[in-house]
């Protein structure tokens, strides 16, 4: 039995098989079938001592019983460690109930995933009242990444007009606009944010003078229903910003949404790969791979790995 594996569900594997490139290791894929009654089988590949499951939890819910499955073959298999890797981490959003009677989904899926994992790591997950992500996963190993340095070097590469104002939709932003704006050393700002209901939000900037006649980021941790987004952009182009472009970790939109955010005046949208995306545009195998290289060299000698 090999010492280390890389498989992956099949859902994102581009990104999955850079990430296993960088790390030197080669991607299987698990099989996934349906029947007629919507039940799935799962089949993986031969198991290893630790096993890297790659999984991108956006549409989650079969996803998340193909992993059960999977883990419960691997460790048959003899698996010791499995380490998940999940760029997009899902049910983080709701993490107290907010009405009498529900569930908060945070801590459910915590305690599942802590169940058949050793590991988690994830980008930029959802955490509002969390301050720390092994909170979240009681007794395993857990890390939050930050995708911002991936981010950066992405708009380095591509080239950023020096005025340009990194903006906030909303307070919950204001880590990641701080942090991004800090690398790109540009100046940076923060909305306040009402939201009435899912799809209807009120926004507004205390520095007018900030924004008139200069390019503005938006930078945000997901895009889902992306009114936030489209409010945030009337309301900056209404204010004299003279481009609006918005870059996400987590593109969770559908993609036939671009026409809607161009009519709000947003010229473009780049995303990671954290979820397969048409609007993905930042690879985070880089911050992934640095993460996860101490399982390597753990397991492998150092001349064997990347």
């Amino acid at each position: 039995m090999s010492m280390i594996a890389f498989q992956t569900l099949p859902f994102g594997t581009e990104a999955a098989k850079r990430l296993a490139a960088r790390l030197g290791l080669a991607s299987d894929e698990m099989t996934l079938h349906r029947f007629p009654d919507g039940e799935l089988r799962v089949t993986v590949a031969p198991a290893a001592d630790t096993t890297i499951l790659y999984a991108a939890l956006d549409q989650p819910n079969d996803k998340l019983i193909a992993l059960l499955f999977a883990a419960e073959a691997l460790r048959r298999g003899g698996a010791k460690r499995l380490v998940l890797v999940a760029p997009y981490l899902c049910y983080m959003r709701q993490d107290i109930a907010f009405h009498a009677g529900e569930a908060i989904s945070q801590r459910a899926m915590g305690t599942l995933l802590a169940t058949i994992v050793d590991r988690v790591v994830t980008v930029d997950a959802h955490l509002h009242r969390t301050p720390d992500i092994a909170a979240v996963f009681p007794g395993i190993e857990a890390e939050n990444l930050s995708a911002m340095p991936a981010i950066a070097n992405a708009l380095v590469a591509a080239g950023i007009d020096p005025a340009t104002v990194v903006i906030g939709p909303d307070a919950e932003s204001e880590p990641w606009v701080r942090d991004l704006a800090g690398r790109l050393d540009l100046q940076h700002t923060v909305a306040r944010k009402l939201r009435r209901g899912d799809r209807s939000v009120e926004i507004d900037f205390a520095d007018a003078a900030l924004l008139a006649g200069r390019p503005a980021l938006m930078v945000d941790d997901i895009v889902s229903s992306g009114t936030t987004l489209m409010v945030a952009a009337k309301t900056l182009r209404a204010m004299g910003a003279s481009a609006v472009d918005s870059v996400v970790t987590h593109a969770l939109f559908p993609p036939a949404m671009s026409a809607a955010f161009a009519d709000a005046g947003i010229r473009s949208i780049r995303s990671s790969d954290s979820v397969p995306h048409p609007t993905n545009a930042i690879a985070l195998d880089e911050i992934l791979a640095a993460a996860l290289k101490r399982e390597l060299n753990t397991i492998l000698p150092p001349e064997t790995t990347t």
